[in-house]
């Protein structure tokens, strides 16, 4: 199965290594595995594959992480389901667009 990807080096996904306490819960909540420990503490694995669905920066008790939630494909998905768009721009990796999408807006 190919991967999903959104819009290349755009998102706004941002981790400050410092600030992590290597708790893991970022990684637990990420819908699809952006995030990884990495020794101590998490680390950015697959930026391209974020949503912006903001659950990694809701659940960072110590403020690591930050992502303009609403701006990604998660924005376009809940947006499309309530008619205020056609549905997200969402393509795997060999460039088809994803089932279930019906392009961008």
């Amino acid at each position: 199965m190919a991967r999903l990807v959104y819009l290349r080096d755009v998102v706004t996904l941002e981790l400050d290594v410092e600030r992590c306490s290597g708790c893991g819960v970022c990684v637990t909540v990420c819908p699809h595995a952006v995030l990884a420990m990495n020794g101590r503490g998490a680390r950015i694995v697959d930026r391209d594959a974020c949503m912006e669905c903001g659950a990694c920066a809701t659940n960072c008790a110590t403020e690591a992480i930050s992502v303009r939630a609403g701006v990604g494909c998660a924005a376009a998905v809940i947006n499309a389901a309530l008619g205020r768009g056609d549905g997200c721009c969402c393509v795997t990796d060999d460039g088809q667009v994803a089932a279930g999408q019906t392009g961008c807006w």
